[in-house]
């Protein structure tokens, strides 16, 4: 068996990323031999595989979710925004170089779609299947012809695509068919049917609906799946998510102490691995909220400043919005600063930057004696060691090479009073570490906050893996999606008109490219997986 399945959405964040882990560990539990899957991903979360390949954290989520370990062939391209316009092309785990998005989109992209393929290929060769994850929808018609992630791959593979639609956001009828009339007949063919995300209430009364879509499509709901709280799964977009007043999906436990512990995190622009707090969030009595006002820091007792993939546009902003004032009062007054990465370079006394934002030297708040100079090869590591007394291990993601020149020693970072830094992402997920730094910051915001003692990350994101595994489980036709894995889209799936539109030409040389329509996927021969910035 070298089956496999695309999971594509009627929308970004449609459920795309919990729906492919949720099969992944419902297949391993049956022992089967599954990996996931993403062609291109956007995303400013990142992971590092042991063998120190960049890839998206949602694809490592997966992998765990699959018990696997993370690899670059489950991610091949990684796109990180540097603003609206422009992306850091990641090619198998490492920097090729920046690209603008009608750049990318203008033909660099399908040239990638052998490389796509021949990973997708070698993953087929190992595992027993293989479970896609699409990005955004499908039908984005003006996007179809350089497809490399949905219904391109889908095609080069021939798997058969089940369409995930968020019905808490409305509409998802409409989402489902117009999704389906907007492709090619080639491409519906491989359209199987629908898996309903995010049902609240009873189902009986969606049922006439589901109904009516079969009717006009031809294609069944393989599922509803129903709103689940709490979750806590890796976000897969930094840029889409709304930092105002959002509060981590964890639900906060009573404190094991006498006081519960307050944790601002500074919303900084193009924020990255802002995963780095959940394991906060997943200790009872620590509240953790996004901030973006310096009146929201006052009965903070941690601030954090997490990474960014713009650290001189994060500092500008925080200059602006009157934050770094507020961080520079708390550092005098003793109380609790960390910065992560990006956030650990802002508190530096200076940065040199002449690759990520070409400022040149601009001046850090002056809270850490340590300067810091960018670049042009990332550093990408997944170092261990010890801190607090305690082991810690974490992955580094970051151009930038920090001078630390004082301080007593914290990671591969500083600390001086009440403020620490370090590039080290994930070290929070160190059960004893963690509980050793909130102690520390604890003493220092004078709260009588005690870590409980038996608080396991990677038992609690364990159980919410196995709780993706149990809604499909419980809420789909298991049976269906393994016949799909194993035999692809059933034969006779009836074209819904009208289908994909005619090419239409540019308007304007500016305007980009508007003529996607549907095309044959371009040739895909084996290539070397290596691929080098000439190659786009």
């Amino acid at each position: 068996m070298s089956g496999g399945l695309l999971v594509a959405g009627t929308t970004s964040d449609a459920g795309k990323s919990v729906v492919t882990a949720g099969i992944c560990r419902w297949l391993v539990r049956r022992g089967v031999k599954v990996a996931p899957f993403k062609a291109q991903n956007m995303s400013l979360n990142s992971f590092v595989t042991r063998e120190g390949a960049e890839i998206g954290r949602a694809q490592a989520m997966q992998a765990q979710a699959a018990r696997v370990e993370p690899s670059a062939l489950m991610n091949p391209v990684l796109l990180k925004p540097g603003g609206d316009r422009s992306s850091q092309v990641v090619l198998m785990g490492r920097p090729v170089g920046e690209m603008s998005a009608r750049g990318y989109h203008g033909g660099r992209q399908e040239a990638l779609l052998g490389t796509v393929v021949d990973c997708l290929e070698q993953l087929r060769s190992t595992y027993d299947a293989v479970i896609c994850e699409g990005a955004g929808s499908p039908a984005e018609i003006n996007l179809r012809r350089t497809d490399i992630v949905n219904m391109g791959i889908a095609r080069a593979a021939r798997f058969p695509v089940v369409v995930v639609g968020d019905i808490d956001r409305g509409g998802v009828f409409a989402s489902f068919f117009g999704t389906t009339a907007l492709l090619s007949a080639e491409d519906q063919s491989l359209v199987a049917g629908y898996l309903v995300n995010k049902f609240r209430g009873d189902v009986s009364l969606l049922e006439p609906g589901l109904d009516m879509l079969h009717g006009l499509t031809g294609r069944r709901t393989f599922g509803v799946l129903p709103y689940a709280h709490g979750l806590g799964i890796d976000e897969e977009d930094g840029l889409r998510v709304s930092m105002r007043g959002t509060v981590r999906e964890s639900v906060v436990a009573p404190p094991h102490g006498e006081d519960v512990l307050r944790v601002a995190v500074c919303a900084v622009p193009l924020m990255s691995n802002f995963t780095d707090v959940d394991a906060l969030a997943a200790e009872p009595g620590v509240v953790v909220r996004f901030v973006d006002r310096a009146e929201e820091l006052a009965d903070a007792d941690l601030v954090i400043v997490p990474g960014t993939r713009g650290t001189v546009r994060a500092l500008a902003w925080l200059r602006e919005r009157g934050l770094a004032d507020a961080l520079k009062r708390r550092a005098a007054e003793g109380r609790p600063v960390l910065g992560i990465c990006g956030g650990f370079q802002v508190l530096g006394e200076r940065i040199e930057d002449d690759v990520e934002s070409r400022a040149g030297v601009v001046d850090g708040l002056g809270l850490l004696p340590v300067r810091v100079r960018f670049g042009r090869e990332k550093v990408l590591d997944r170092p261990a060691g010890s801190a607090l007394g305690e082991p810690v291990e974490g992955y580094e993601i970051h151009h930038g090479v920090a001078d630390v020149r004082g301080g007593e020693p914290f990671l591969d970072g500083c600390r001086v009073g009440a403020v620490w830094g370090t590039h080290w992402h994930g070290s929070l997920e160190s059960d004893a570490f963690r509980r050793a730094f909130l102690g520390e910051v604890a003493r220092a915001a004078g709260r009588r906050f005690t870590a409980a003692p038996d608080t396991s990350f990677a038992a609690l994101r364990e159980e919410q893996l196995d709780r993706l595994g149990d809604l499909i489980e419980e809420h789909a036709d298991t049976d269906a999606l393994w016949r799909l894995i194993e035999e692809g889209a059933p034969a006779g799936l009836p074209f819904v008109p009208p289908g994909a539109p005619a090419p239409v030409a540019a308007r304007t040389p500016a305007a980009g490219p508007h003529s996607p329509g549907d095309a044959p996927a371009p040739p895909h021969a084996r290539t070397e997986v290596h691929v080098t910035e000439e190659a786009l």
